[in-house]
């Protein structure tokens, strides 16, 4: 009763509760200090509150907060998951010395940098340690070993340097490692082989060297192993083959040799075997048909050889086989037709011969066949869609005959691609029951009846291409130009006769290639609803009546070929306005008029207005000249003079031309070939320019491997030179003639090339607008500059993805890095050298060195845009470097170093990711141009595309 008469100390008392109560939280006070010395720019802690009152309950305060685990009770924090918050900064380590309870940590997919604080190994009861995603840097920090009870430690996807850390393999129940993606360095270490509960292994990605250590085979309880994407030494260790807990197996693109062992086939619960991308040699062991739990197998870009084991037969639970991209021979196992699970199998791009296994299909829901690039003959196996499935066919460049009859019910197909081979019959795929398909090609085979009526029934089709079938006949269904995503269409070479149906709906498309036909009518007016249209050819067919103002009208028309018709009227002005116009012909027609006076119509030479006889203008006769010779006060007695002039004129350059021919030591009838869609040469023109003083422009001599010249039709082209033996000419003119048939935006034109028995002279657009290497010093703002790097990276992966098969630039730099009138880069001398090694009898598996190589120098040019041409052949210069210093180089050469600049940092990073990527030291760790262009196609600065 005597406390209360004392009020003051009722009060002290009061306040001391308080002081015990709020001193008995930490955890709170504890996260509030870590907050404050972290970087969140995106306000994802503004729930972590300082408490407005105390907490006489003894609960933590911040067990409210987000990201915070609690016991039961709310008294002890036991789990921080701050993942994918955005949060950087250097991890501060001093906090976590109050969570002696922490069971998880997670701080993944954010931005912090630095070293790993070395407290959080005081942790030692944490169970579960994410820090992945992030950008930790140098070596991983010692003393590991105090996490005694750690299960999970992911530290994928981070900026470590130095060795692996060899003290995990002390920690005893770790069931879970990956640190993958770090830039980890040095050879694997033994040690690695005597984790007791280790279950997940996971070192892919990474600068790893030396010997795959033999010691893993002792990891008797991994059951998922990820260890490739390194460059290693030698070969697969035989004793691999021990981990008899082993599903998931992935040494892919690790530089391996030697053989497949077969002791790999006492993996018996393997399920996954990934080994793609190595230089593995010899036969596919037949044991592997023990592994009866394997559902995937991928040996693909190797250089495998012999046959698929028949005992393959046995692979009741086989989904995927990919073999494709080897040196493999032989005929394909009629078991392999048998096998129930088989959905996918890639065996392109080796010797197969003889015929598909006739039940492929029958047995299993295939889904995706890609046997293309072989030597296989027969017809379809009758059964391939019986799955329902098939979804993708891809069976080019084969020797295949026989219908497609087999396809008729295939409803299901998204991809057909049967070109280059020899079918025949009529197409008998019904459009309307191909609700999915996108891309067909059946060019380069011998199909008769006629493009398939309903083809405008199929709703997602863009690319449709029956070119070089030329029994196809019939017409061009009506409402073919309906179809809302068709791009290109191809129909060359096909006896396609009939009219051109209006163009009523065309939003999509593209190209429109219809040349050598027998086609007749008029271009419809309609045309000018496709606002997208970039390339028409009708050359070579029976088209008349004039050419509409509103095809000349097209904003995206890059080329026009309406060469070898019967158009009239004059050439419509509207083409001179252009300022996309690549090529526009017109030759051979019954054009008349003048040709208007703008500088890119002008700018086609005359090749593309000859054969017109009514026609003038510069570069042809000039309009007054023609009236004032052939008009109403010319007579017949000055024709008849002018005619004779002429033929002598005639003669006499046929004698000069007689002689220099001899005299330049032909050896071997000249011939001249121009590719579709270009200026017709001839061979004539080509040499004449090279015996006229007036076109050499005091370029070298003849001799000179490249020299400029101006050829007699007004255009001026750049001209390289290239020798060979007689027994070399055919496949050289193969792969000069799939140089030209190379056309992109970002690449330089081949426009054609003049030949004999032992040289070709090629002929190039010549760009004067100067070289990557003139300008790349010239400050550029970063629109400009991301619109250099993609358009390059265009060119290159057209060049290695879509070319059949990849064309290797081999010498990319800033020198072979031109810019057309818009300032677009464009790729010279590409295929060039490869080309000149070709000849000499080089072989063809040397272009995936070379491939890897045009990506080594992309990520060095990429870095020479970056620094305004400071930093040349910097590959090993950034890749020795901290990222971090390489970014502060960086945002500082593009003045991105303010605050403010924030969205052009993240784009600038996005930027140096692809280029040290693209220069990472081993070939087999950089990434595809395809999968670069993706990683760059997010930029905001690249502007239109």
């Amino acid at each position: 009763m005597e406390i209360f008469q004392w009020p003051h100390l009722n009060l002290l008392f009061s306040s001391m509760l308080i002081v015990v109560v709020l001193a008995a939280d930490p955890y709170s006070d504890a996260l509030l200090s870590f907050k404050s010395e972290i970087i969140d720019p995106f306000h994802n802690l503004d729930d972590w509150l300082e408490p407005n009152s105390g907490n006489p309950s003894g609960k933590v305060h911040a067990c409210s907060w987000s990201g915070v685990k609690c016991d039961n009770n709310s008294t002890i924090v036991i789990g921080l998951n701050l993942s994918t918050k955005k949060l950087a900064g250097k991890l501060p380590g001093k906090q976590f010395s109050v969570f002696t309870e922490l069971v998880e940590l997670n701080i993944s997919q954010n931005s912090f940098s630095g070293e790993i604080p070395v407290e959080i190994f005081n942790l030692t009861n944490l169970r579960s340690l994410d820090i992945s995603r992030n950008n930790f840097s140098g070596h991983f920090q010692g003393g590991v070993t105090g996490l005694q009870n750690l299960v999970v430690l992911d530290a994928f996807s981070n900026s470590f340097s130095g060795p692996l850390p060899v003290e995990l393999s002390k920690l005893e129940f770790l069931k879970v490692l990956n640190l993958a993606g770090s830039y980890f360095s040095g050879p694997i270490p033994s040690a690695y082989g005597f984790f007791k509960r280790l279950e997940f292994l996971h070192l892919a990605g990474n600068f790893i060297t030396g010997n795959i250590p033999p010691e893993l085979g002792n990891l008797q309880t991994v059951t998922h192993m990820e260890i490739g994407y390194n460059s290693y030494e030698w070969n697969i260790p035989w004793q691999l083959g021990n981990m008899s807990e082993l599903q998931y197996l992935d040494i892919a693109g690790s530089n391996l040799s030697g053989s497949i062992p077969k002791q790999l086939s006492n993996l018996t619960k393997l399920q996954s075997l990934f080994l793609f991308r190595n230089q593995l040699t010899g036969l596919i062991p037949w044991e592997f048909s023990r592994i009866l739990a394997l559902t995937n197998l991928d040996l693909s870009d190797n250089f495998i050889s012999g046959p698929i084991p028949e005992s393959f037969a046995e692979l009741k639970n086989l989904r995927l086989l990919s073999l494709m991209y080897n040196e493999m021979n032989g005929t394909v196992p009629d078991g392999i037709a048998e096998l129930p699970s088989l959905d996918t199998l890639f065996i392109w791009n080796n010797f197969f011969t003889g015929s598909l296994p006739r039940n492929l299909g029958k047995n299993s829901k295939l889904r995706w066949l890609d046997v293309s690039i072989n030597s296989f003959i027969g017809s379809i196996p009758p059964h391939i869609c019986a799955g329902g499935e098939l979804f993708k066919l891809i069976m080019f460049s084969n020797k295949f005959t026989g219908n497609l009859s087999p396809l008729f019910n295939c409803s299901s197909m998204f991809r057909i691609r049967l070109e280059d081979n020899s079918f025949s019959g009529e197409i008998p795929l019904t459009l309307s029951h191909l609700p999915d398909v996108s891309y067909i090609d059946l060019s380069r085979n011998k199909f008769t009846g006629g493009i398939p009526s309903d083809i405008s029934q199929a709703s997602k089709l863009q690319y449709f291409n029956v070119s070089n079938n030329p029994e196809l006949g019939g017409l061009i269904p009506e409402e073919t130009w309906s179809l809302p995503l068709l791009q290109n269409f191809s129909a060359s070479s096909c006896n396609i006769s009939g009219n051109l149906p209006p163009f009523k709906s065309c939003r999509s498309m593209l190209a429109v290639e219809l040349q050598k036909n027998n086609m007749s009518g008029v271009v419809p007016k309609s045309v000018s609803h496709c606002r997208a249209l970039e390339i028409i050819n009708l050359a070579s067919n029976q088209l008349n009546g004039h050419i509409p103002d509103e095809l000349a009208s097209l904003p995206a028309l890059s080329v026009v070929d309406l060469s070898h018709n019967n158009f009239s009227g004059s050439i419509p002005a509207e083409f001179g306005k252009s300022t996309n116009l690549l090529l526009l012909n017109v030759s051979y027609n019954d054009i008349s008029g003048a040709i208007p006076s703008e500088k890119v119509l002008q700018s086609m030479g005359r090749s593309a207005y000859v054969g017109n006889r009514e026609l003038c203008g510069a570069p042809l006769r000039s309009c007054s000249a023609s009236m004032s010779i052939f008009g109403s006060k010319g007579t017949g007695k000055l024709r008849l003079v002018l005619l004779l002039s002429a033929g002598v004129t005639i003669l006499i350059a046929a004698l000069l031309f007689w002689l220099v021919y001899l005299r330049k030591g032909n050896k071997g009838q000249w011939k001249m070939e121009s590719f579709i869609g270009l200026p017709q040469f001839t061979a004539n023109d080509v040499l004449r320019s090279f015996s006229s003083a007036d076109s050499m422009e005091e370029l070298p001599p003849l001799s000179a491997a490249v020299c400029k010249a101006v050829l007699p039709t007004g255009i001026t082209v750049l001209v390289k030179k290239i020798e060979w033996e007689p027994k070399r000419m055919k496949v050289a003119i193969e792969f000069i003639t799939q140089m030209g048939n190379a056309r992109h935006r970002n690449l330089i034109r081949l426009l054609g090339f003049c030949y004999n028995n032992h040289m070709a002279y090629m002929l190039y657009d010549y760009l004067p607008n100067g070289n990557l290497a003139d300008k790349v010093t010239m400050p550029r703002d970063w629109s400009t500059k991301c619109r250099i790097i993609t358009g390059i990276a265009r060119g290159l992966c057209f060049l290695h993805h879509d070319c059949n098969p990849a064309i290797s630039h081999e010498g990319l730099n800033s020198s072979t890095i031109v810019f057309d009138d818009n300032f677009e880069p464009r790729l010279a001398d590409f295929g060039f050298k490869y080309l000149i090694e070709f000849i000499k009898g080089r072989s063809s598996e040397a272009i995936k060195d070379e491939l890897y190589m045009d990506i080594y120098r992309f990520g060095e040019i990429i870095l020479e845009i970056l620094t305004n041409g400071r930093l040349t052949n910097g590959g090993e210069i950034v890749q020795s470097k901290p990222q971090d210093v390489v970014l502060r180089e960086m945002y500082s050469e593009n003045e991105a170093t303010d605050d403010s600049a924030n969205t052009l940092q993240d784009e600038i990073k996005q930027v140096v990711d692809v280029a040290l990527l693209c220069t990472r030291s081993r070939p087999a760790d950089r990434p595809s141009m395809k999968d670069a262009l993706k990683l760059l196609s997010g930029l905001k600065g690249q502007g239109k595309q």
